[in-house]
């Protein structure tokens, strides 16, 4: 750490002393620093709140089941010898010139954390002893566990200062012990245990000796909610590896694979291009690489990593690469105009012009998810689906959305799909779900406008019914521009729409088709897709009838039939409330075709629209 600290408190120091220093400097960088400067920066947020007094309980969330270093990055270590879990960093960085370091979990119980210092194991199982009993009767239930730290604290503070230890506390998987709920199932999880951390965190006694309690978690929001609100307890997020380290620990692992060293730049390549994994991941990735005598960075590696992300995300979120660019898009020429724009900026790397966000929205059929996924592919990045991510136990709503944002924000640059938005989303007035409707709505829109992601995280929203969505979502600074997408508006673009499903049906069409089609049928891309299959299966049956090979395009006389036969959708009504809404929501006219365009112009041209869009909504809901 950079920061100078006050020196560390000698063991005769009474309780007003300041807190011991963190860390097990050898060569401090600075005078009075208290960890080196090769330590995490949430280390050192952790040593800064403590030192100044703020808190001696610190929550630890996120990516606190992976591997983490233990030696400065100039030192060349075996992976075994410089990694290991957080409790081992925390035991040997943080609190490693401290007299006791505890830790306790609910299935290994109370034991002593020294890392691979026996001697200081010797003195803590010694310590333990004379106040516990023999190491056989340490208490390996949760009630009994707490209560007896709770006993070994309120000693140490009666104790002579001569006598008092430096104690650190370290509760892997806290979230078993204060979990989330109301203050009625708290009763039934555990209650006296959450009085206790809170206790704990609020002692002013506590805070003035030396004395740090940290809770381990997977997710905060499975957490109890007074524990995580709670002014004295500093929750600190655990992020996924950076470029560095993880080419560092790539290229050490690989050495202790026996990997060639030719293969070594891949290595490096691969680490680079694998934002989102852990570092226990990538173990994986590169001991399979090397046992197959692959290339660590080929293609293997992309499917790879999708299936370890979406593994590590339970499925939550869906990972593609896209194969298509927006010159795979027939029609919305305005649409596809800006966003090739936008994505030009972005590989220049002018992520300052870039919007946080879209807003796609238009009828159902349009092409609003193959659109977004095509802008990925001009951009040239990695496309999430936000698939549902909602529970039906109390806080893993939550903490499956809190790691599958955790996992977005290390990958980076990446386009965020979320379709049905208006319904994926929710807003902060949703009740009967306890409120997590209105959490999972507060943790997407602070995400969504946190400028630091602008050109790393684009968003984009799609929904038929932008109406519904809520403003706090729309608005400048989250998904700022809203492309409104139509249905073909003149025969260019249906002879456009019809080429482009005849080339994703693997088929062509005899010259001249499709011909004159009535714009009055309201024909979607979906539509017209379908139309081109039925086209394609009676050229198929009447080849296979006539025992003749199968055609090579769609005749006209197929086509005029699969046309004759289709019926448009009766749901009129609703299919104007999406085209009316879409218009509304529009945010450059340029968007909007023709008549659309004439019509906003008009002088009380959108007051009409509104008024147009209230009556149908009544009458659909009536």
């Amino acid at each position: 750490m950079a920061t100078t600290s006050p020196p560390a408190a000698k063991k005769t120091a009474g309780p007003d002393a300041p807190p011991a220093a963190l860390g097990r400097v050898a060569e401090p960088t600075s005078p009075g620093a208290a960890l080196p400067a090769w330590c995490p920066a949430w280390a050192e947020r952790l040593g800064d709140a403590y030192l100044s007094g703020t808190s001696c309980m610190f929550l630890l969330h996120g990516n606190v089941r992976d591997l983490m270093p233990l030696v400065p990055p100039e030192v060349e270590a075996q992976p075994e010898e410089g990694w290991g879990t957080l409790p081992d960093f925390l035991s040997r960085e943080l609190f490693g010139q401290w007299d006791i370091v505890l830790t306790y979990d609910v299935g290994k119980g109370l034991r002593p954390l020294a890392g691979s210092d026996g001697n200081r194991l010797r003195t803590m199982v010694q310590w333990l002893t004379e106040r516990l009993g023999a190491a056989t009767g340490w208490p390996r239930e949760p009630d009994a566990a707490i209560a007896a730290i709770d006993a070994l604290l309120e000693r140490n503070l009666i104790d002579p200062p001569e006598k008092r230890k430096r104690i650190a506390v370290v509760l892997d998987y806290a979230q078993y012990l204060a979990p989330a709920g109301d203050a009625a199932s708290s009763v039934k999880a555990g209650a006296g245990r959450l009085v206790r951390l809170l206790s704990w965190a609020t002692n002013p006694l506590l805070r003035r000796v030396n004395v740090a309690i940290v809770l381990l978690t997977d997710a905060m929001a499975e957490m109890h909610p007074r524990l995580v609100a709670n002014p004295a307890v500093t929750a600190i997020d655990v992020p996924l590896p950076d470029t560095a380290e993880r080419e560092r620990f790539a290229v050490a692992t690989a050495q202790a694979a026996g990997m060639p060293a030719e293969h070594m730049g891949a290595v490096k390549r691969m680490a680079a291009l694998s934002g989102g994994l852990t570092l226990e991941s990538m173990r994986a990735v590169i001991a399979l690489s090397a046992r197959e005598g692959t290339q660590p960075d080929g293609a293997e590696f992309a499917r790879r990593k999708k299936d370890l992300i979406e593994r590590s995300c339970n499925g939550l979120v869906e990972f593609l690469q896209p194969r298509l660019t927006l010159a795979a898009v027939a029609g919305h020429v305005a649409a596809k105009d800006r966003l090739e724009s936008d994505a030009r900026a972005i590989r220049r790397g002018q992520l300052e012009s870039a919007p946080m966000g879209y807003l796609i929205c238009g009828p159902v059929g349009t092409g609003k998810s193959f659109i977004s996924e095509c802008y990925a592919g001009s951009v040239g990045i990695p496309c999430a689906i936000l698939k549902n991510f909602r529970s039906k136990y109390v806080g893993e709503t939550e903490g499956n959305l809190e790691h599958a944002l955790d996992v977005l924000r290390s990958l980076g640059p990446v386009v965020v799909i979320i379709d049905e938005a208006d319904a994926a989303l929710g807003n902060r007035e949703q009740g009967g779900d306890s409120g997590t409707s209105a959490r999972v709505f507060s943790m997407i829109a602070r995400q969504m406008g946190d400028t630091r992601y602008r050109g790393k995280i684009v968003w984009m929203l799609l929904t038929s019914r932008p109406d519904l969505l809520p403003i706090d979502l729309k608005r400048q600074g989250r998904a700022e521009v809203h492309i409104p997408l139509f249905y073909p508006q003149d025969q260019e673009e249906i002879d456009a729409m019809f080429a482009a499903m005849a080339g994703k049906a693997k088929t062509k069409l005899a010259p001249g088709l499709p011909g004159p089609v009535d714009l009055d049928l309201g024909l979607s891309g979906a539509d017209i897709e379908s139309i081109v299959l039925a086209a394609k299966r009676k050229g198929l049956d009447r080849a296979a009838e006539a025992n003749q090979p199968a055609p090579e395009s769609v005749s006209a006389e197929d086509l005029a039939a699969a046309l004759g036969d289709f019926m448009p959708s009766a749901q009129g009504l609703e299919k104007e409330m999406q085209e009316i809404a879409a218009v509304l929501e529009c945010t450059e006219k340029r968007f909007l075709p023709e008549r659309w365009r004439a019509e906003v112009s008009q002088p009380g041209g959108r007051a009409r629209l509104q008024e147009r869009l209230a009556a149908i909504r009544e009458v659909i809901s009536s």
